[in-house]
């Protein structure tokens, strides 16, 4: 399955507080479940979420003596960009893909990242605060007026991809929308924000997949490294945590990823209850 080059999948938003790196942990490790060889490099040297997340799930490996799929990690603290490109190409190297977790704050290594993305994932919580990172509505109708810095910036490097595509043989960028956070108890403000992203979905030709709920079992697996897939080393699930189970498989689907194949072996945690 190894690429010679292997395909970045990078999880970028200015903003911070969206699940982003929560977002990224999940289909790393879901990922590794599938045997796809998976690395990732936590952009982000501040509070180094994805990295420490992973560092956790090795030492739980370790101290339990048990074999939990992972991946390869590291932490790059510059701002080099040469150094962050050699740094990825060293990582990366023998594995089918590179997870790239980037700071929630405008950052000119994370926005060289996102540029340099084959499959570029935006975690958005459902609100308009959120919605206001790709583009700007009208107060009174909600219809998107402008799209946002981050967008256009998005927008220009995909057109420049679609030609490097045709003379270089470089892969197209994928944009996904991925909903964080749904709320099912506003359905007015859940109807304009669906009708927003769809509008703007077909202006600047993003996809939109559903994400993760907000669920307190996130948190609680951090020290551990642990995920929802992890059956067996878990305990007894809730009916909520086989619901963000169901909503994990849903999201890494959605994002549609070409080097997996389709189906996913027979018994795998992610597509097997």
């Amino acid at each position: 399955m190894t690429q010679t080059t292997p395909h970045r999948i990078v999880f970028a938003n200015e903003k911070g507080g969206t699940g982003k790196s929560t977002t990224a942990v999940h289909v790393a490790v879901a990922l590794a479940y599938q045997g796809v060889k998976v690395a990732a490099l936590d952009l982000d040297h501040r509070q180094r979420t994805l990295f420490r997340y992973l560092e956790n799930r090795a030492e739980t490996a370790l101290r339990r003596d048990i074999a939990l799929p992972t991946a390869s990690f590291d932490v790059y603290d510059g701002d080099n960009i040469e150094e962050f490109e050699a740094k990825a190409r060293a990582l990366g190297e023998g594995h089918d893909c590179i997870i790239f977790d980037t700071p929630g704050r405008d950052d000119p290594l994370a926005r060289h990242a996102a540029t340099q993305a084959d499959t570029l994932v935006t975690p958005l919580n459902d609100s308009f605060v959120d919605f206001d990172l790709i583009g700007q509505v009208d107060a009174e109708n909600f219809k998107v007026r402008r799209l946002s810095f981050y967008a256009e910036l998005i927008w220009e490097t995909r057109k420049k991809r679609a030609l490097k595509q045709i003379h270089e043989q470089r892969r197209e960028m994928d944009w996904v929308v991925v909903r964080n956070r749904t709320q099912h108890i506003e359905a007015r403000n859940q109807r304009r924000i669906d009708d927003a992203l769809r509008e703007l979905s077909k202006r600047v030709g993003f996809r939109i997949t559903g994400g993760l709920s907000e669920r307190v079992i996130y948190r609680e697996l951090f020290p551990s490294g642990l995920t929802l897939l992890d059956k067996g080393h878990l305990g007894e699930l809730g009916t909520s945590h086989l619901v963000a189970r169901q909503e994990l498989r849903g999201m890494v689907k959605g994002l549609n990823l070409p080097f997996i194949a389709s189906p996913a072996t027979a018994g795998s945690p992610v597509e097997s209850a």
